[in-house]
Formats: C-alpha cells, structure tokens, sequence
C-alpha cells in the first residue's frame, strides 16, 4: 500500500472517530447548550426583560415541555457535527503537520492558534446550515411556552421550509459571525489542547492518559468560551431571525444594538451554560477520540 493509500486510510479512520466521538459529546451535553442559547436570546434587544439565570430557564422548560424538551433541536446538532467535527480536526493535523518543519512540537503556539482557527472556519462554512436549524429549533421551545405555534416539526421539516420561504441562500444567514466564532473557538480549543496536553506529559504532570485530557480539555474550554461568547451571542441572534421582521441588518448591527441597549456584558450573555458545555463536551469527545485512536492503532492527537 502507497503512503497516500496509507494516508488516506488513516483519514478515514480519523473521520469516523471525530464523528462518533462529536456525536456521544453533543448528546451527553446538549442540554446544557439549550440552556445557553435561551440565555442569548432572552432579553434581545429590550430593555425591559427580567433578568434570568440558566436555573430559572431550566426550570421553566421542564414545567411547560418535560425533560424532552431539554433535547429540541438535537438532530441538526447531531448532524451538524457529522461535517464539522471531521473537518476541523483533520483539517488541524494535516496543517499542523505542513507547516511544522521536522515534528509538530517545532510549532509556536501562535501557529498552532492560527491553524486551528482556519480548520474552524473552513468547517463551520460547510455545517452553518445545520447550525441555523439547530439555533431555531432550540428558540422554538421558547415559543412553545409562550403558546406560539413552532416553526418547524423537525430537521428536514425546518430545512424545506427555509429553502422554500427564504431561499437557500438563507441556510448560511448568519455565517459570518458563525465563522468567526469557529474561529476564534478552535484557535483557543485545539491549540490549548494540543499545547497542554504536551506540557503536561513533557513536564511529568501526568501520561498520555485521561487524566492529561481532562486538564487539557478544561483549560482549552475555558479560553475557547472567553474567546468565542460574543460572537456567539451574535451569530445566535443573527440565526434565529427570519421570515418575519428582521432586527439586525448584518452582524456589526447586531452587535452595536446588543451593547447599545443591553450593555457590554450582553455580549456575553450565556457564559457559564457554554462554558460548563464546553467543559464536558471537550472531556467526552477528547477521551472518547483518544481512546478510540489508541484501540485502532493511530497516533495519539
């Protein structure tokens, strides 16, 4: 078998892992997500909303639609991760890989940041559609409760009523702060990963182990949220508009309104929800994708 064959045999191995692992992550945490794109929406753009926690919102989805509800929008996240995951992390170690001169370890962490902030972008043009329906899937429930009628039954319900009443054009509303915070969440989450991992191993904190991923994952999470939240506040918004009156004519709208009425910290509306997501996302996925790399045979990340 040619190194190419070889090559291209171990992307394929790496593909079906990221994209099992990205699926048992987004299922055990997406609850957590829900909660934080509520969080984003409430309040949007008025001044006279009452302040709310992700306990309250909790409590309030479970009293109007059951524990069920905590999962709304969950097959476009699944689905959504069947693309992006496998991109970007492959997309990473393969640049990673180009631009390091004799072994990845001769990359600055500058570099790794900026490769995996374009393995994210790249990523996140080719999953946005998925992404809108997932946004507004999760605000439907919100809609629910206030008695209003859901937009969609489901993920190809949503997708044929988008493409027929908006455009296809439409399925990628929103992806340029979408692709912004792809980018600035993988520039944070793979190179701190990949960077404190090694320095954990290499300063004998710990092996190659879970306990090494767990240190790594929280660290690249908490940089990844501080990075990303404001884009993320934005790209939600800018995603759950449609149809009706729009409120933001492009993203710096959006985000001049946002501050404008609700004050800087607005911006990062949701950050704790999408940090305690981050958290167990990155734990899930980078223990369950280190593990199965090493019952297959591959290198470890």
């Amino acid at each position: 078998m040619s190194p190419t064959t070889n090559a291209d045999h171990r992307d394929g191995k790496k593909i079906l892992l990221t994209s099992l692992s990205a699926m048992a992550a987004e299922t055990t945490t997406f609850p957590i997500d829900l909660l934080k794109t509520r969080l984003q929406l409430h309040g949007e753009s008025t001044q006279s909303a009452r302040p709310s926690s992700a306990f309250r919102i909790a409590v309030q989805i479970a009293k109007n639609d059951g524990v069920s509800g905590m999962y709304k929008g969950l097959s476009p996240a699944v689905f959504r991760h069947m693309f992006y995951t496998p991109i970007r992390i492959v997309g990473y170690e393969r640049l990673r890989g180009v631009f390091a001169r004799s072994s990845d370890d001769s990359l600055s962490f500058c570099s790794k940041a900026v490769i995996g902030g374009i393995s994210g972008a790249i990523a996140q043009v080719v999953a946005s559609p998925a992404d809108l329906i997932k946004v507004r899937m999760q605000a439907d429930g919100r809609m629910v409760s206030q008695g209003i009628q859901p937009r969609y039954s489901g993920l190809f319900d949503a997708l044929n009523k988008i493409i027929r009443v908006e455009g296809f054009g439409a399925l990628w509303k929103g992806v340029s702060p979408n692709v912004q915070r792809a980018f600035l969440v993988n520039m944070g989450e793979l190179a701190c990963y990949d960077h404190a991992k090694r320095f954990i191993i290499e300063n004998h904190i710990s092996n190659d182990n879970i306990y090494a991923h767990t240190l790594s994952s929280v660290m690249s999470g908490l940089s990844a949220t501080a990075l990303s939240c404001p884009a993320d506040v934005v790209k939600t918004r800018m995603m759950n508009q449609g149809g009706g009156e729009v409120k933001y004519r492009s993203s710096y709208d959006c985000l001049v309104k946002t501050v404008r009425i609700e004050g800087f910290r607005a911006l990062w509306k949701g950050f704790v929800p999408t940090w305690a997501r981050l958290g167990p996302w990155q734990f899930v996925f980078w223990v369950s994708y280190e593990k199965f790399r090493q019952i297959s045979g591959l290198t470890s990340f």
